[in-house]
């Protein structure tokens, strides 16, 4: 991992390209996600696992709201930021609304399925967006998976 400064939103994008490239290397979609509470403990890790678990909605956001609500135990992420690898679909942009956190930090933008692009307005009035953080490194992780995929 470079050396990005510490809890900065390269920081924590580059964790989870970490959960990312290994949910590739299992076959799965390379996404990844974290769930920050406070700016600096992570309390939710997920990536895609819907080859391994079978289950469409097994994306790796969903994998890591359930997991940072169970370690704060509550469902609301209201002082949270959730960092992703590519821009979360619309039913991920759901999940966070009704989680209602606070910021999403993605790298790559996903401009077939991605929730800006075909819901624009689903996510909760107050959670603000930041996109295209290492968003080169995101694209070509999942170009790179694609492109095994197909060869």
């Amino acid at each position: 991992m470079k050396n990005y400064p510490l809890y900065s939103h390269e920081y924590f994008m580059a964790k989870a390209l970490d959960l990312a490239i290994k949910a590739g290397e299992a076959g799965e979609i390379p996404v990844g996600a974290i769930v920050v509470a406070g700016g600096s403990k992570i309390i939710g890790k997920g990536s895609n696992q819907t080859e391994q678990l079978s289950d469409v909605t097994a994306h790796a956001e969903i994998i890591a709201i359930t997991a940072a609500s169970q370690s704060l135990g509550a469902k609301y992420l209201k002082e949270c930021t959730l960092y992703v690898t590519l821009e979360p679909c619309v039913m991920c942009a759901g999940a966070l609304h009704w989680a209602q956190i606070e910021r999403i930090v993605y790298g790559a933008s996903d401009t077939k399925r991605g929730f800006s692009r075909v819901t624009p307005n689903i996510l909760h009035p107050k959670t603000s967006v930041v996109k295209g953080v290492l968003e080169k490194d995101c694209e070509i992780l999942l170009k790179n998976f694609f492109k095994d995929l197909r060869t």
